[in-house]
């Protein structure tokens, strides 16, 4: 598919991009050689090939689920700026 100035001036415009005139042709021949290339990749038969998310396959190390009072709650309301009942206070922002 090759695209020409008037095609490339519309994408650039769609895309918000400032183009000068003179950029135009050398913009259409490098758009056009990538959509040749998406084109050969369209080609590829990928049918039974699993989705991979990265190069190499790896499976996350696991811990058990345990649920912990955790009991620190003092010590995590030492940090808040004010706290009021063994609540975080913060300012009210809603009339």
């Amino acid at each position: 598919m090759a695209l020409d100035r008037k095609t490339v001036a519309h994408i650039a415009r769609l895309a918000r991009i400032k183009v000068r005139d003179e950029e135009l042709d050398a913009l259409a021949v490098e758009l056009t050689g990538i959509l040749a290339w998406v084109e050969q990749l369209q080609k590829v038969d990928v049918k039974g090939v699993e989705p991979m998310t990265g190069a190499v396959a790896m499976k996350l190390k696991e811990r058990d689920d345990q649920v912990t009072d955790g009991g620190q709650r003092d010590k995590v309301l030492a940090n808040a700026p004010s706290a009021q009942a063994g609540f975080f206070a913060v300012p009210k922002v809603i009339e």
